[in-house]
């Protein structure tokens, strides 16, 4: 079987490198000619747990290859998955210019049949919009060559990438016609062997699935720390009631973490869309709408602890930051709390100083030497008035909290995920803050 991907991000190298490490023939595209060039030596533009070793090994064996142009092997395949990146609008929708160039030079170049699948997370109505450019371009040419579309979001987690494709919870299909079900079946066959967990939909259903999902998680992170916030001044700890409200077998332990927000390419960009599509039919996503509120306060909750400690008197402090992708285990930056901590940090005069075990080149990517950069965690910490985790890390689960404070100006330490124990670090001598406690 041969298919093609069309886009190299992060969705698009996942899902070309799982499917070929099945046995299936994959075509990964994009116009980029430095990140073809670069993939094809096997040097990957991100970073995630496995990634590099499965491209590599089937580059090898030639059931993945990477090319510049879709023409060149839109005649040899059966599937065509749009895995194009959809960046949100000022007013929140997503842009779908890419994919309707895609859906466009499908048009204006097929002969024979083809399924066409959205991978990308796009709004609902997306696919018949492919389908009508499509169209479009074919009745250009008088031409009526058979072809289908269909959505296949995906449900990958940043950091655990492969194993979430390879492994799948659900594999979710929205699809209108027989055939394109049969190729569907027959492409994810090889990961459904011992218990199929196909699910098959209309196709508005599966485009709203993806984007439900992420708004129902968002909503659990958002609640959870608006528990805390409260929680602090009521005098619960949050910690307690997190494990007391997730052993409810209703609810769930799963993103009922309370921190400084969430971030990252998925779950602000979805939320933003769904609610913008909500508006666009003149309904009001009022849960949402809170949850973005939520959140967007949340990301400065360790800020202004930190300034409230200081008395707003910040400026020429030394502030060490641990952590800055949006997650542990990924380099990915988009929408990170530390962003927004660091921001409000510089805006008061201090001297911030950040480490993170991969994402240090993204953060200089974006924010350039605004920041000190530093070796590890002890490098960030010396002289500091205050240490801020922001990205729990497992380097950053057990510190040395004797070294630490002997090579700190002041001992505060703001803990943005809950990892450390108070009564520890107290008895040692720090001052110590966190979310909720």
């Amino acid at each position: 079987m041969k298919i093609a991907i069309v886009g190299t991000g992060y969705v698009g190298l996942v899902t070309g490198a799982c499917f070929s490490e099945v046995g299936i023939d994959v075509s990964c595209i994009d116009i980029n000619e430095e990140k073809i060039n670069n993939l094809r030596k096997g040097l990957i533009p991100i970073f995630e747990t496995g990634l590099e070793d499965i491209v590599r090994r089937n580059v090898d064996a030639g059931r993945l290859t990477f090319e510049i142009d879709l023409i060149k092997v839109l005649h040899d395949v059966e599937i065509v998955f749009i895995a194009v990146g959809t960046p949100p609008e000022e007013d929140g929708s997503a842009d779908l210019r890419y994919v309707l160039d895609v859906a466009r030079t499908i048009g204006k170049n097929l002969e024979k049949y083809l399924l066409v699948v959205t991978k990308s997370t796009v709004p609902v109505g997306t696919a018949e919009k492919v389908r009508t450019t499509i169209r479009e371009e074919l009745n250009k040419r008088e031409n009526d060559i058979e072809f289908d579309v269909a959505s296949n979001p995906e449900f990958l987690k940043e950091g655990n990438a492969v194993e979430d494709f390879l492994k799948p919870d659900r594999v979710v299909v929205g699809l209108d016609s027989a055939k394109a079900k049969s190729l569907m079946e027959k492409l994810y066959k090889p990961f459904m062997m011992n218990n199929n967990r196909m699910i098959f939909t209309d196709i508005p259903s599966a485009e709203m699935i993806k984007y439900a999902s992420n708004a129902m998680l968002a909503t659990r992170i958002s609640f959870m720390n608006d528990i805390a916030n409260l929680c602090e001044l009521v005098g619960a700890d949050v910690n307690m009631v997190r494990r007391g409200v997730g052993s409810d077998t209703r609810i769930g332990s799963k993103f009922l973490y309370p921190g400084t927000g969430y971030g990252g390419s998925c779950f602000p960009k979805d939320v933003k869309a769904l609610i913008k599509t909500a508006s666009e039919y003149g309904y009001d996503m009022e849960v949402l709408n809170a949850v973005e509120s939520v959140n967007d306060k949340q990301k400065n909750i360790l800020f202004k602890k930190l300034f409230n400690h200081y008395n707003g008197n910040l400026s020429g402090k030394t502030i060490a930051v641990l952590g800055l992708s949006f997650k542990p285990d990924t380099d990915d930056m988009r929408e990170a709390p530390s962003l927004v901590i660091i921001n409000s940090l510089l805006k008061e005069g201090c001297k911030v100083k950040v480490y993170d075990p991969i994402a240090m080149t993204e953060c200089k990517r974006i924010i350039g030497n605004k920041v000190e950069y530093c070796n590890t965690s002890y490098d960030a910490a010396v002289d500091s008035d205050a240490l801020l985790l922001v990205t729990e890390w497992k380097e950053f689960r057990v510190l040395s909290w004797r070294t630490l404070i002997k090579i700190m100006r002041y001992p505060l330490v703001l803990d943005g995920r809950n990892i450390y124990e108070r009564k520890e670090l107290e008895e040692i001598g720090f001052t110590y803050y966190n979310i909720g406690g």
